[in-house]
């Protein structure tokens, strides 16, 4: 497969096309079932508080069904958003004026992605597939890094929420917006230096880059719809799963033991990257989430619990999966890790 990341100054335009077709039962049913599934959820959710015995499940059981539950219906508003978006850029932006409109500096032009999430209030789930479409429409693949990375923490919602939680207190709401402007651009230009960029995404995404060669002539409408069921039909069992293990996890990881490690300087920091990585929270909420935290543990755990949260965690791994290789999520992983720490410390020993 080329993608268009290959060459930098010169990057065919091209439109992410759907042959053109009627929906097949089997994907009209799946994604019927999937959207009641959820409504289901969203009931359960709603009435288990109020239910005699919660249905006579255990404690551990009725804590991973109310978490996961939880994760879906916070995250699914955001997925929808995202994949409308994602819909909007490919199909009814006119061809070409994004990219026209970006510097051809391949550095600029990340640095002026990596502001693009100022515009859209949308949290990292919801992120996923608007990347998605980004690299369809002629992005290179570390230029959608960098705007994946930074657009859940440089969007207006969760700047306003990190201020409404902790003012300019130790310099937490600096540290989180700079650092996550720095390690997305830092993420973009590592992999822009990637010499074979199409070994980064999965086989199934790259078929869906290359579907821009078979137009059928269906128009707008119809091909927002067929894309809808496409992406929803993506990215709902990658939600599902997500949320399944967050919940698993939060239930079997004790928060006593987390609290515990709070007063140290290099612990309190791993202990809340670990807890931001398990909860799964997302990035327009989690300053509040977190709040409670901030008598135990110092200021640079909190920073790196809401910069390497909104990045990295099992629900973002599972809905990035849909579009990287394993092996490229255990490298970024790693990398944000590592960078989430390091800025972590500075704080912790800058105070």
């Amino acid at each position: 497969m080329t993608l268009p990341a290959v060459d930098k100054h010169k990057q065919p335009e091209h439109e992410h096309r759907i042959p053109t077709r009627a929906f097949t039962s089997k994907s009209a049913a799946g994604l019927v079932v999937g959207l009641a599934l959820v409504a289901l959820f969203a009931v359960v959710r709603v009435l288990a508080p109020s239910t005699p015995e919660n249905f006579g499940l255990p404690n551990a059981a009725r804590d991973f069904a109310t978490l996961s539950i939880s994760v879906v219906v916070e995250s699914l508003p955001f997925v929808f958003l995202g994949i409308v978006l994602s819909i909007a850029v490919q199909v009814w932006l006119p061809e070409g004026m994004l990219l026209r409109r970006l510097p051809r500096s391949p550095v600029l032009r990340r640095l002026v992605l990596s502001l693009l999430g100022m515009l859209l209030p949308v949290c990292e789930c919801g992120n996923v597939p608007l990347a998605r479409g980004l690299v369809v429409k002629g992005l290179t693949v570390a230029e959608s890094m960098t705007f994946l990375f930074a657009a859940p923490i440089l969007n207006p919602v969760t700047i306003v929420t990190t201020a409404q939680a902790f003012g300019w207190n130790n310099g937490i709401l600096v540290s989180r917006v700079l650092g996550g402007f720095f390690i997305a651009n830092l993420v973009g230009w590592i992999y822009s230096r990637h010499p074979r960029p199409g070994e980064l995404l999965t086989t199934r995404f790259q078929e869906t880059c290359n579907l821009a060669d078979h137009d059928g002539g269906a128009g707008r409408v119809q091909r927002s719809v067929q894309m809808f069921s496409q992406e929803t039909r993506a990215m709902m069992p990658a939600l599902f799963i997500g949320a399944g293990m967050a919940g698993l996890i939060q239930v079997a990881v004790s928060r006593e033991v987390l609290v515990a490690l709070g007063s140290n300087p290099v612990w309190s920091v791993l202990a809340l990257m670990l807890l931001a990585f398990v909860v799964a929270i997302c990035s327009n909420v989690d300053a509040f989430f977190i709040l409670s935290f901030g008598a135990t543990f110092m200021p640079g755990g909190i920073v790196a619990f809401l910069v390497f949260g909104p990045m990295i965690d099992v629900k973002m791994l599972a809905l990035m999966r849909t579009t990287f290789t394993a092996k490229t999520l255990l490298q970024l992983s790693l990398l944000v890790a590592l960078c989430a720490a390091v800025l972590g410390l500075a704080v912790n020993y800058g105070h």
